[in-house]
């Protein structure tokens, strides 16, 4: 029988949610994909290509057919050190923005923060953004760049030398709405849940056995990143929260009522969490 597909980023802050796929114990009960970019693994469910994905949140408006995982997020309750804008100048002088293209939640948040928190709206413009020269390719016709995931864990750490101003996006939305803020979800079609009944379940065991596995998942990434290991244990245990509770779902509805009110989702519809 055809394993099912499952899809989902290999950034540092997703790796417990599919440590158990990759090489855990749930290696031989699933086919894992992974993809750097949130916004493919969306794109491979929104075309049947897999069965389940971690999908940057904002997907669920605009994926149809889909349910979402109970009780598993990737969110961050305060600051998470990985969704960075990097600014040469003040924000509010700033007049082109480059958005990593990786990811619509992120580049939607941005969105959002410059109209309702900073008072302006800058031109935006997408790029992609090169992690071998410290992502300086996205201030090539901008002011200010959002970066996402890995490269942005680079970045923060060198931000002082390069000379830019480093907001922190999870930061700047708590402290504008009081919410956590939620950057994705796992999601699956609804016949996923028809042929695996123990679907959830199994989602949730391998949540459980990634956040057991901090201590090796930091000590794999650090050398990829050049990073110390303590400080990517502590950016999973203290930046990254993996749980959908209700603060993290009144986050989401917030967001995506921000997200409408500025034009920029065109409707919204409630969760459904199977």
């Amino acid at each position: 029988m055809q394993l099912m597909k499952i899809a989902a980023s290999t950034y540092l802050n997703s790796a417990p949610l599919v440590f158990s796929f990759a090489q855990g114990n749930l290696r031989n009960q699933f086919t894992f994909i992974g993809d750097a970019a949130p916004a493919r693994c969306a794109a491979m469910l929104a075309g049947e290509q897999c069965d389940v994905a971690l999908i940057p949140v904002i997907e669920y408006q605009r994926i149809s057919g889909i349910k979402v995982i109970p009780e598993i997020a990737v969110a961050s309750k305060n600051k998470v050190r990985s969704v960075l804008l990097a600014a040469r100048r003040p924000l509010e002088e700033v007049r082109v923005v480059a958005l990593d293209s990786s990811s619509r939640t992120s580049q939607t948040l941005v969105k959002i923060l410059f109209s309702r928190r900073y008072g302006t709206m800058p031109q935006f413009i997408e790029r992609s953004p090169d992690p071998e020269v410290m992502c300086e390719n996205m201030f090539e016709t901008g002011d200010a760049a959002l970066i996402i995931g890995d490269p942005a864990m680079r970045l923060g750490a060198h931000a002082g030398d390069l000379g830019l101003r480093v907001y922190d996006l999870a930061e700047e939305w708590r402290e504008m709405t009081g919410l956590p803020f939620v950057f994705a979800i796992w999601a699956a079609r609804d016949s996923a849940f028809k042929e695996r009944p123990d679907l959830a379940h199994k989602m949730l065991a391998a949540k459980d056995e990634g956040i057991s596995q901090f201590d090796l998942i930091a000590s794999q990434y650090a050398t990829e990143l050049n990073l110390p290991e303590e400080s990517l244990r502590s950016y999973l245990r203290d930046n990254v929260n993996y749980d959908l509770d209700q603060d993290n779902i009144d986050g989401i509805m917030e967001y995506f009522k921000l997200g409408k009110d500025e034009g920029l989702i065109p409707n919204v519809r409630e969760l459904v969490i199977c």
